[in-house]
């Protein structure tokens, strides 16, 4: 593949932005390849500055559910455009797309629009302290919320990464603060509940863990932390921010047929823009300024353009009917890789929820951090240069989902399939 324009752009990125990016994963430095330079993208194709084409997988990290450049999408933002950037004031449409979370997520009984995914994680900790006037929280290996101070104690996704489970920067006295325990791992928490008893405000969970690559919950999990937390006065808090409107469009809580206390939004509720949310119980909302003491704010919570684009992604969705199409991509998918892959299978193991999946190499059940790091990231590393020359945008990370859209088609999926199991063969000659 050509990439004369993305060589020059690089190397200009490296004098200018720390590591040559504005988000650490995109270095490409665990696969030890220099990184793409992206110019644009329609569907489900994404394009680099040489005109490169990819299939895309990263969609984004997960928001672009529709594809790239859904036209409804694009006309919000326009039009909405035309009437001004921001206004530092209430707009119509922000109350709009507070109806429609509402209306998907019934235990959403408030919400308050933020800017990230980042945001919203960081404002429920304050809230669910300041709701039970306690001052611990509990995290689980492996799980991202967000870069936080309270949130880089063993984290995913991009820490894990860059092999730095926690960051420099952060203080002693508030590290001490945040527990963490094993996901899918329910006596790990009883035993910090027995051992914090009443200083334990919130536990913060992925429903479905995403960001140590997809790890599912097993049976009971969820609502057994859920119970754990109300027995000993605490809330909980599902992170939402990659399967709220993706696993369902009620998220993972309404695919269990569970209620949190708290709700984290983010991704494909701007449709790709930056926005996100935090929601939950009409009592603990109700403590966030200007009604009650727990301060939040923000200049550009509820953007207008941002609030469009989400109005006009879920409308879309609706529609559509967009999870299940982007669902039937996945699993056939699923299906057709276990099958050509099963000379394979004491290698590779791939775990997979609605239109999310990853390919691990490693045998047997991946149900935590514990498990997932027994993958082997030099086969990855492999791996992804051969599935990128080839032409599949894949996160540059063990650690991540591939993600799905209603816009990969049958071409797509079916060359997806030869390249993966062309490059896992290769990997095994």
């Amino acid at each position: 593949m050509k990439n004369i324009n993305s060589l020059n752009v690089i190397k200009q990125a490296e004098i200018l932005m720390p590591g040559g990016v504005n988000s650490p994963v995109r270095a490409f430095k665990s696969v030890e390849l220099l990184p793409v330079v992206i110019k644009r993208a329609e569907g489900s194709k994404i394009y680099d500055i040489d005109e490169n084409e990819y299939i895309d997988y990263v969609m984004s990290y997960g928001p672009m559910i529709l594809g790239h450049g859904d036209k409804r999408v694009i006309k919000a933002i326009k039009d909405s455009a035309e009437d001004g950037f921001s206004f530092g004031a209430t707009t119509e449409r922000e109350v709009e797309l507070a109806g429609l979370i509402n209306k998907h997520f019934p235990s959403i009984e408030m919400v308050r629009l933020v800017n990230s995914g980042t945001e919203a994680a960081m404002s429920a900790i304050r809230l669910a302290r300041g709701f039970t006037k306690r001052d611990k929280i509990i995290k689980f290996e492996g799980c991202y919320h967000g870069h936080s101070d309270s949130m880089l104690v063993k984290a995913g996704s991009g820490a894990l990464t860059t092999s730095v489970p926690s960051s420099a920067g952060i203080t002693k006295s508030l590290s001490k603060d945040t527990l963490v325990a094993s996901y899918n791992d329910i006596e790990s928490v009883k035993d910090l509940f027995l051992n914090h008893k009443e200083e334990i405000a919130v536990v913060i969970i992925e429903p479905v863990a995403a960001n140590m690559g997809v790890v599912l919950p097993k049976e009971g999990f969820l609502k057994g932390l859920i119970d754990l937390c109300h027995e000993n006065g605490s809330l909980i808090i599902f992170d939402e921010v990659i399967t709220g409107f993706r696993i369902s469009l009620g998220g993972a809580q309404r695919y269990y047929n569970l209620k949190p206390d708290i709700t984290c939004l983010g991704k494909i509720i701007g449709g790709g823009l930056p926005i996100g949310a935090f929601g939950g119980r009409r009592d603990i909302m109700e403590q966030i300024s200007p009604l009650g003491l727990v301060y939040q704010a923000g200049t550009l919570s509820g953007n207008p353009i941002c609030v469009a684009a989400g109005i006009a992604t879920i409308n879309a969705m609706e529609e559509d009917n967009t999870i299940s199409k982007a669902d039937g991509a996945s699993n056939y998918l699923v299906k057709n890789l276990k099958d050509e892959l099963k000379d394979f299978k004491d290698s590779v193991t791939i775990n997979s929820i609605s239109s999310l999946l990853t390919i691990f190499f490693k045998k047997g059940d991946i149900n935590n951090l514990g498990d997932v790091m027994k993958s082997d990231a030099n086969l990855f590393k492999k791996f992804f240069g051969i599935a990128l020359n080839e032409g599949l945008f894949i996160a540059p990370s063990q650690y991540e989902a591939m993600f799905l859209s209603s816009a990969h088609t049958q071409t797509d999926l079916d060359k997806t399939i030869f390249v993966i199991k062309k490059a896992i063969k290769k990997l095994f000659e």
